[in-house]
């Protein structure tokens, strides 16, 4: 029931990126364009996800458990060290660059799979070349 719950809550995330406008580049590009063409539809995205977060919390903390498990496993604050200000600036390069993170990108599978390809392959080999780097160090 979990991997039922996951699939169908990433096709709506899909689905919403793409009538957004989120998985088009060019548009998250001119988002970070503060200098020329700017479009603010990005920060309206970011907006609008703001309520149904300030909801699910507050329905989170009314709950005892999960629906369909044990116990809720929610992220814990760390501190700010090193290794996420370096991926952070990764991340930031990489979305910069191409106007994409990985939501959207596998979300433009579904509607330009062969231009999304490069991205894809790359985005999995930094994942698999972080897995290596973290068990050695």
């Amino acid at each position: 029931m979990q991997t039922l719950i996951a699939l169908i809550s990433g096709i709506i995330f899909g689905i919403g990126l793409t009538i957004s406008g989120m998985t088009d580049p060019v548009r998250v590009k001119a988002f970070l364009d503060v200098f020329g063409h700017w479009d603010p539809t990005l920060a309206f995205v970011m907006a609008g996800a703001i309520l149904p977060m300030i909801l699910a919390w507050a329905i989170q903390r009314r709950l005892a458990r999960p629906l369909y498990t044990t116990t809720f496993t929610l992220p814990q604050p760390k501190p700010i060290d090193a290794r996420l200000i370096i991926g952070s600036g990764l991340f930031g390069i990489g979305w910069g660059l191409t106007g994409l993170c990985p939501g959207p990108a596998v979300a433009n599978l579904t509607i330009a799979p062969l231009s999304i390809l490069p991205f894809l392959i790359a985005m999995i080999m930094g994942m698999f070349l972080h897995t290596i780097w973290t068990r050695r160090h």
